[in-house]
């Protein structure tokens, strides 16, 4: 796809294709609970898709098994001045939340998919471990 161009794309577009992203990977995680009712299966995803579930979990990572090279393009993002203000979140689990969205951008179109299914598999967990309810 965009393998050879992925490191030039800005870092808000980036997380803008990761937020799809990964929005997707926690559609399914919560419909594996069993639940079919579209009200529960919104509200268990909501701590994974808020801002601070996301900081959680990418500050968790930047720890815990990103490359260095992954921490370089979480830092390059969070640090990118944002023109958007966020809606129910602090200002910094926003820049985190970006972070994290634009490494799993990153890591889609680069083609990585296995890399990006092994993070997305890290942070679900620990969003479910400190603070996420089934």
């Amino acid at each position: 796809m965009l393998n050879n161009d992925v490191k030039q794309i800005n870092t808000t577009a980036l997380a803008y294709m990761g937020d799809a992203v990964y929005e997707v990977y926690v559609r399914r995680h919560v419909m594996e609970s069993g639940h079919v009712h579209v009200d529960r299966l919104h509200a268990m995803a909501v701590p994974f898709v808020k801002a601070e579930g996301q900081a959680r979990a990418v500050k968790y990572l930047m720890e815990n098994g990103l490359t260095d090279e992954e921490q370089t393009l979480a830092r390059r993002a969070r640090n990118h001045k944002i023109a958007s203000k966020a809606k129910n979140a602090s200002p910094m689990d926003y820049k985190w939340a970006t972070a994290f969205e634009a490494l799993i951008g990153y890591l889609y179109l680069k083609g990585d998919g296995e890399r990006m299914e092994e993070i997305i598999s890290m942070a679900i967990h620990h969003i479910e471990e400190t603070g996420a309810k089934k």
